[in-house]
């Protein structure tokens, strides 16, 4: 099983950037799918994108899509939320969850069951 901290949350104003990080242990992350999902106050949790296993396809959101990226550091066993042209709607718990046997698609949204191992989430603010 797979033992999975986000760091990097705080606040930001709009139109900021942000790094968020997934650090992993007990397991390769690069053999996991990594899922990003965010929540915010009084709404459901949602996918954000996510990070197929071995390689670089990645799938986002539409709401977030061309504004953030994910990638991995297979050395530092850590997987980042890149985030760009943030804006106050991006405000919510960010969480990263990893799972060995899903595959990451184009079919972001409503798939929270599909990944076993999660991470405590940070908090990212975007407010002037």
């Amino acid at each position: 099983q797979l033992q999975l901290v986000e760091s990097g949350g705080g606040s930001v104003q709009p139109g900021g950037s942000r790094r968020l990080s997934c650090t992993a242990s007990g397991e390769t992350v690069t053999y996991y799918t990594i899922g990003w999902f965010r929540q915010a106050p009084g709404k459901e949790r949602e996918g954000v994108g996510c990070l197929g296993a071995h390689g670089t396809t990645t799938h986002f959101t539409d709401s977030v899509r061309g504004r953030f990226t994910i990638s991995r550091d297979s050395a530092k066993n850590t997987v980042y939320l890149q985030m760009n042209s943030l804006k106050p709607e991006d405000t919510a718990v960010y969480y990263c969850a990893a799972d060995p046997y899903y595959m990451c698609s184009d079919k972001v949204s409503n798939t929270e069951s599909k990944y076993r191992d999660w991470g405590q989430g940070t908090q990212v603010t975007v407010s002037s």
